[in-house]
């Protein structure tokens, strides 16, 4: 029988009643790369917030199952607790004190001291940080994953990539450990950063190290794991030696699902004029940069964006739209605009759908009148009524105009008088579509419609966005996480991968395209039948 060293069992967490784990199984043997992967919103995160003792997973009802290290029942409820039971973990977010050096970093709550005079005689709480010891271990740690920058650097101004590695010398300069994991280590480094890094993983291994590996990057799994476990859904899919799979199988595994198609669209555009088009677009969104993006809107079109987060779909419409500085060429139905003017967009008629409904889509302690009226009565000018020489606020026009809205969106309130912030996310979404439609707009840029709000709503929100596009023939374009969701209403769908276009399918386009090119690798791949 394998000897593992962790297992971990029927392994279940909900938030507020939605289950992102549901009896997820994991084992991982001493020495062996372990790969963990899924889409985002998978599960992968939570597992390991679970195997590490993170506050968010008891702060919030704990889990259900069982986790076991070297055969015994055990149950970390802090990270404290992992780390004495050896684990360490590599987070996707950089937990560095800028002001520090890399020594003290590295070191930082587990600092080599020594005895002095003062110490002696009062205690061990005098005793004097031993630099040279912790320079000397901290070297040892650089040398291991070929870092060529002195100890004692400060943090700060580091690049990226180096911050990174200084993350990783933190654990494995830990005495004793055990298991290690990494949370997307490569996303922010070089792809020679990134080769230097799975060299170092196979080092470890080959130490005994048992390593837990997340990642986006498909190629990185078949080169440098033993095992690839998938999630989907908070569901485990599969879990296969990579040495019996291919990049195609696993990409149809991590994205492959039923589609519901909400509605059946029936006029095709694929011949249809270019509404809009966007030349070497760039954006600086922390997070989401784009990087050089080329794209054509057809009038008449739903056009789906995706890609795994980070990776700038999300940065394409707050580029255009003005919130993150951008550069790039624009240009709307033969006419040039520039960029980063928010004003200029909603005058020639673009309206955004945040992501972020509650911090920028909607005004919380204003009714939900109010909120739907605002950008067109600002920018606009609608809504006003002229007194002599002046114009004021039609308050009765408003009224009127957000009661059409909450019938025909169907908005559940108490009227419309009542305050956006108090409405549940389904019915805040719909308020802020209420607004933009309210700016009667050419095109409809809208972010990640259905975050955050249960089944039902999301398929009202989805049959909505259908209902604009063909009885008004609206143009949207519509950025989502949700592969499954683009894929039901849109008629192309461009898939972002590194702030760049991966590649544009149609929504019926096969499991392992979409995956491929979600994991930014490219087509060339299939004809060597994913190896």
């Amino acid at each position: 029988m394998d000897k593992y060293l962790l297992q971990m069992k029927n392994i279940q967490k909900e938030y507020s009643g939605n289950k992102v784990l549901k009896g997820v199984d994991l084992n991982l043997k001493a020495g062996e790369i372990h790969c963990l992967i899924g889409e985002n919103g998978a599960g992968k995160s939570t597992l390991m917030n679970i195997l590490f003792g993170m506050e968010v997973i008891h702060s919030t009802g704990g889990y259900g199952g069982e986790v076991l290290i070297d055969g015994q029942l055990t149950k970390i409820t802090s990270p404290k607790e992992a780390m004495k039971a050896n684990i360490g973990m590599v987070h996707q977010e950089f937990m560095l004190i800028p002001a520090f050096s890399i020594t003290e970093n590295v070191k930082l709550n587990r600092e080599v001291t020594k005895e002095n005079l003062v110490s002696r005689v009062f205690g061990e709480r005098l005793k004097t940080v031993d630099f040279p010891t912790m320079s000397q271990d901290t070297r040892k740690a650089l040398d291991k994953l070929d870092m060529n920058i002195e100890e004692y650097t400060r943090v700060a101004g580091l690049p990226v990539g180096h911050m990174q590695f200084v993350e990783i010398a933190r654990e494995i300069d830990k005495t004793g450990l055990q298991i290690l994991v990494f949370d997307e280590p490569t996303a922010v480094l070089a792809e020679s950063e990134a080769d230097n890094l799975l060299r170092t993983m196979k080092k470890l291994a080959k130490e005994g190290i048992a390593i837990l590996f997340i990642t986006h990057r498909l190629d990185e799994v078949m080169s440098a794991s033993d095992k690839v476990t998938i999630l989907r859904d908070g569901e485990l899919v599969a879990c296969k030696n990579t040495k019996d799979t291919n990049i195609i199988e696993i990409a149809e595994l991590m994205v492959g699902r039923k589609i519901e198609i909400t509605m059946k669209k029936e006029a095709s555009v694929q011949d249809q004029e270019t509404i809009l088009e966007v030349k070497n677009l760039h954006v600086e969104m922390p997070g989401e940069e784009v990087r050089g993006l080329d794209l054509k809107i057809r009038k008449g079109e739903i056009l789906g964006i995706g890609g795994l987060a980070g990776q700038g779909k999300i940065g394409i419409a707050n580029g255009i739209m003005g919130l993150f500085p951008a550069t790039g060429e624009m240009n709307l139905a033969g006419k040039e605009i520039g960029l980063n003017n928010t004003a200029e967009m909603l005058k020639n008629r673009l309206a955004f759908v945040s992501e972020d409904r509650r911090g920028v889509g909607l005004i919380l302690d204003e009714t939900i009148e109010m909120n739907i009226a605002f950008t067109a009565l600002k920018v606009q000018g609608r809504f006003l009524r002229k007194l002599g020489p002046i114009y004021l606020q039609n308050d009765k026009e408003i009224h009127h105009h957000a009661r059409n809205m909450i019938k025909e969106f169907d908005i559940r309130c108490t009227g419309p008088k009542q305050h956006a912030g108090r409405l549940s996310g389904g019915n805040q979404q719909k308020v802020c579509i209420a607004r933009a439609l309210t700016q009667e707009p050419i095109i409809l840029f809208i972010s990640e419609p259905t975050r955050g709000i249960d089944i039902g709503a999301k398929k009202l929100v989805l049959d909505l966005l259908l209902k604009l596009n063909k009885e008004l023939g609206m143009t949207i374009v519509m950025t989502s996480s949700e592969l499954a969701e683009l894929r039901s209403i849109s008629d192309r769908i461009l898939i972002v991968s590194e702030g760049k276009e991966a590649g544009i399918l149609p929504p019926d386009a096969p499991d392992a395209k979409y995956g491929l090119l979600m994991s930014g690798v490219t087509g060339e791949i299939i004809e060597k039948g994913g190896k």
